[in-house]
Parts: structure tokens; C-alpha cells; sequence
């Protein structure tokens, strides 16, 4: 396993993260229908809105996944975070960066994982909002067109509040 990269910036991204007062919330049904409407759109069985956090992936939305967060060493957003635009696992089981990951060889058993960086106006990406599949999978063009889209509302729903603060 590939342990997920720590970025050159993130003592920044993590202070950017903080400052959105978004971590260990409550659900909210904004954020709760971005992830049912991209599972739904996607047919996939898990989508979450991940936070990476210094050591730990906080799911501020999920569907179809108990746990509300994971250790981010072991987090395919952890790499995801990296990106400009998406990233993808077509199937982790073959992949070597994932093939002997925990989240792989174990429950939930992930395949297929596309994961859209959440980047805020300043630059900081501080999460994803991603597909999970038990099965290896292939998303064409329009399919990340869409997710784009879903990505951009989630980043408009976690800044939006903050215009108001003084």
C-alpha cells in the first residue's frame, strides 16, 4: 500500500479547513443531497463528501458507508487531494498503490474510486467529493462533466456561510 502523500502546503490547507468550522458537524441536508443525487446519477453504492484532516478523512456527507471517518494514511482521498482535477482507481485490487490497502482487502472492498478535489477559492483543497464501487469501473467524459458540477456545488455549499462571517 501507498500511503496517502502529505502536501507541500498543508499546514495552510489544514488551517483553510479549520477556518470553515465544518468538522465533527452534524449532517446537513445540503451536503446529504449533493452525495444521494451523485450516487444515484452514478449507480454507485457508496459517495461521500471527505474532509482530509491531519490524520483522518471526516465524512461530512455519506451514503453507503457506516463509518464517519477513516485514518487518512490509508484514504484514497488522501491522494486524491493531490490532483488538479480527478482521481481515479479503475480497479484497486489491481492497482499497486491500493492492491493491499485495508479499505481494499476488506469491508467496504473497494474497486473503483473517482474522487473530485474539493478546492476553495484560495486555493487550498481540503477534500473530495468521490464515487466508491465494489466493482471495477469506467466513467467516459460527460460522467466527469457532471461530477464537476456536483464538486462545485459542494465547494459553493462549504464557503457560501462563510460570506456572512464578519
Amino acid at each position: 500500500m501507498t500511503p496517502a502523500p502529505i502536501p507541500a502546503n498543508d499546514a495552510e490547507r489544514l488551517q483553510a479547513l479549520r477556518e470553515l468550522l465544518i468538522l465533527d458537524t452534524p449532517p446537513e441536508e445540503r451536503f446529504d443531497r449533493i452525495v444521494e443525487f451523485a450516487a444515484a446519477e452514478f449507480d454507485m453504492p457508496i459517495a461521500l463528501i471527505s474532509l482530509v484532516d491531519r490524520d483522518r478523512q471526516w465524512f461530512k456527507a455519506r451514503l453507503g458507508l457506516d463509518a464517519c471517518e477513516t485514518a487518512r494514511e490509508t484514504s484514497f482521498c488522501g491522494h486524491a487531494i493531490m490532483q488538479r482535477e480527478f482521481f481515479e482507481v479503475l480497479d484497486a485490487a489491481r492497482d499497486p498503490r491500493f492492491a493491499d490497502n485495508p479499505l481494499v482487502t476488506g469491508a467496504p472492498f473497494i474497486r473503483f474510486y473517482l474522487g473530485a478535489p474539493l478546492t476553495l477559492p484560495n486555493g487550498a483543497t481540503i477534500g473530495t467529493l468521490c464515487l466508491i464501487d465494489v466493482r471495477p469501473r469506467l466513467l467516459d467524459t460527460l460522467d466527469r462533466d457532471v461530477l464537476g458540477t456536483l464538486r462545485d456545488l459542494a465547494v459553493a455549499e462549504l464557503v457560501g456561510p462563510q460570506r456572512d462571517k464578519p
